[in-house]
């Protein structure tokens, strides 16, 4: 009898994937709601995924019968990536990555940690979030996603997950090494456009990412999502405040706005998040907008880039690039009063909601020199998100590669020589 109880408690020990001590597992309910919280921490900011863990722990004690879960892949630790629910501050039912591969038959890009994918590859995230949501359903078909990692928007490179020193790219990266690099794997919009094609339409998709609200990006996950959240930003490391995030990401009608208000009312290190919801039904209404009003100013730049100098940038590169302009603050500059106020009009039915910051995270002796002394944030200047506009000091490939997100062609940006 003593050597049966020895192996079922060494059994245990075994098959833990994470530190806290689980209770049993409890059988899956039918959910108002599934929300996944997709972590991709296997980068520098492996360390503020446990605190985040924590808020979210805290949360949970609130959602009532919905279910919150999480996929965690960090740097700095000996797990292999593993998937649980977190119901009532305890991670219940957690399953590894390795056996989730095993039943959803998937076939992971090796990296130099065994059972450890890149969490930035799509047929990991698809097999994830697929499994999760099976596991896991909604009685109404209501299901949401919530993306931790870096982020740069839009940008993209060649591969389908590509290796990028210095500038970031797009989603995501995982460095591959369980260490705590941003010398990775990335994920292009496109590719996560694709994947989220072949799973359950979202109710929306929360970004506690850098500058992910931008017009090409709601473009492109237009048919994948009703709602959009996130910044146009970057924003501070340390997240969003999961513990009053979480309630808000469970109610009924106005979770979008719940969302944005919980985050907006975290301060850190001294500044606001500027943050934005995009009605992704109104994309394609936007894009015709858009490229109407383009059609109309595109003159006054005589066949030359415009110039951006005074204009909201949410983005500094340390080669010196500016990027990210708001998309408001563009047209507002060169449109005509009637123009504009036509395009405006697209626009708040699309942006449907935002809050404004006239500073953001960065580092404080920093801000004067990338974004302070190049423009001031006013509420008649603030759109809430950003928009691509080639010039002269962007990289020449930033140029080219917008050619492949859907909005450049249907907002114009062809039809005007861009």
């Amino acid at each position: 009898m003593k050597k049966i109880l020895f192996a079922i408690i060494a059994l245990a020990a075994m098959t833990a994937c994470h530190k806290d001590k689980e209770p049993e597992p409890q059988p899956a309910v039918l959910a108002d709601r599934t929300v996944l919280v997709y972590m991709s921490g296997e980068c520098s900011l492996y360390d503020f995924v446990e605190s985040d863990l924590n808020e979210m722990k805290s949360g949970s004690m609130s959602i009532g019968n919905n279910n919150l879960l999480v996929y965690v892949d960090r740097g700095k630790t000996k797990e292999i990536p593993w998937l649980a629910r977190i119901k009532d501050g305890q991670y219940v039912d957690s399953v590894s990555i390795k056996d989730i591969a095993k039943e959803m038959n998937l076939t992971p890009a090796k990296t130099s940690v065994d059972d450890d994918p890149y969490a930035s590859e799509g047929q990991v995230m698809e097999g994830v979030i697929r499994y999760a949501f099976k596991k896991y359903p909604s009685q109404n078909d209501d299901y949401a996603l919530a993306f931790f990692g870096h982020g740069s928007g839009w940008l993209m490179r060649d591969s389908v997950a590509y290796t990028a020193l210095g500038r970031k790219k797009a989603w995501g990266v995982d460095n591959g090494t369980n260490g705590n690099s941003d010398t990775g794997k990335w994920m292009n919009i496109p590719t996560m456009a694709k994947v989220l094609s072949k799973l359950p339409h979202l109710k929306y998709m929360f970004f506690d990412c850098c500058n992910m609200m931008c017009l090409e990006v709601a473009y492109e996950l237009r048919n994948a999502t009703d709602y959009l959240i996130g910044s146009p930003a970057e924003i501070p490391g340390v997240g969003a405040p999961y513990t009053t995030v979480v309630p808000a990401m469970f109610e009924r009608t106005t979770y979008w706005q719940s969302i944005t208000d919980r985050y907006f009312e975290q301060r850190a290190g001294g500044y606001d998040v500027p943050l934005s919801v995009v009605k992704t039904s109104e994309m394609e209404n936007l894009a015709s907008a858009t490229r109407t009003v383009l059609k109309a100013i595109a003159p006054k730049f005589g066949g030359e880039f415009p110039d951006m100098s005074d204009l909201i940038h949410y983005y500094y590169d340390y080669d010196h690039d500016k990027e990210f302009y708001d998309a408001n603050d563009f047209i507002l500059k060169y449109a005509e009063p009637d123009d504009y106020n036509n395009w405006k009009q697209a626009l708040d039915k699309a942006v449907v909601y935002k809050k404004m910051a006239t500073s953001w995270m960065i580092n404080k002796s920093s801000w004067p020199r990338y974004y302070g002394n190049y423009f001031t944030v006013t509420e008649e200047k603030y759109g809430g998100v950003s928009m691509f506009v080639p010039t002269y000091i962007q990289q020449s490939s930033d140029n080219k590669y917008i050619q492949r997100m859907g909005w450049y062609y249907a907002a114009g940006y062809a039809d005007i020589g861009w």
